[in-house]
């Protein structure tokens, strides 16, 4: 399968998910790279927020899509297809992790949320615009420091925009469970960074162009 290229989106734009997932299994298996441009940054996120590595979240990306290619007609459309593949990776990265026995049970409570600190700086305004500049990066460091199980909850509502349900249904829990985390990621991000710096949370994590093309590029090296 080669690859056709960031356009190929523009082009097919107007079908759903599920259109495409029909077209792919039709023989049309090109159009599977619809898919991945659509859902990239949601799956990095998704996958980064477990693992906290961009190395290795791109390639629980990659081994995610090729499962989610492989098993393509499983697919039963119960859930949203976007939901179904950002389980397949949500899945794929928590083996990964804990493999490595560097993360907590998805069933733990998560009561302890650990304190993202910064010190409080007269900056003169020049440096302040420097500092500004860095800001996104301060922000992903604090949600990096957030408790297993309360990052993976606020990556997906509050950065990647999901509603309770449908961050429930990706990472297999409750939606009071989705409420509760989600709350208390706020709580502990709001006393270290957000009252002071005033950063919206929706910039931190993209997922940039030649990061995507590296990505599709190396699944459709896979499955082709």
């Amino acid at each position: 399968m080669q690859m056709v290229g960031g356009g190929i989106v523009e082009r097919w734009k107007a079908l759903s998910d599920e259109q495409v997932v029909s077209k792919v299994l039709d023989g049309e298996t090109a159009l599977f790279e619809v898919l991945m441009r659509r859902h990239n940054e949601r799956l990095y996120r998704a996958a980064r927020a477990i693992l906290r590595d961009e190395r290795e979240a791109e390639d629980v990306m990659q081994q995610a899509y090729v499962n989610a290619y492989t098993h393509l007609r499983q697919f039963d459309g119960r859930a949203s297809f976007s939901t179904w593949l950002t389980r397949i990776a949500v899945n794929e990265a928590l083996a990964r992790a804990k493999r490595r026995r560097r993360y907590d049970s998805l069933e733990s409570d998560g009561t302890e949320p650990r304190r993202a600190t910064m010190t409080t700086t007269s900056t003169p305004d020049p440096e302040r615009q420097a500092i500004a500049r860095e800001l996104a990066g301060i922000v992903e460091a604090a949600i990096d420091r957030l408790p297993d199980g309360n990052r993976e909850v606020f990556m997906l509502r509050a950065v990647q925009g999901l509603d309770t349900e449908e961050t429930a249904d990706s990472l297999g829990i409750s939606q009071d469970a989705v409420k509760t985390r989600l709350s208390r990621a706020k709580a502990a991000l709001r006393r270290d960074l957000f009252d002071r710096a005033g950063v919206a949370a929706s910039s931190a994590f993209p997922f940039h162009e030649v990061r995507c093309d590296r990505v599709v590029s190396a699944v459709l090296a896979r499955i082709g």
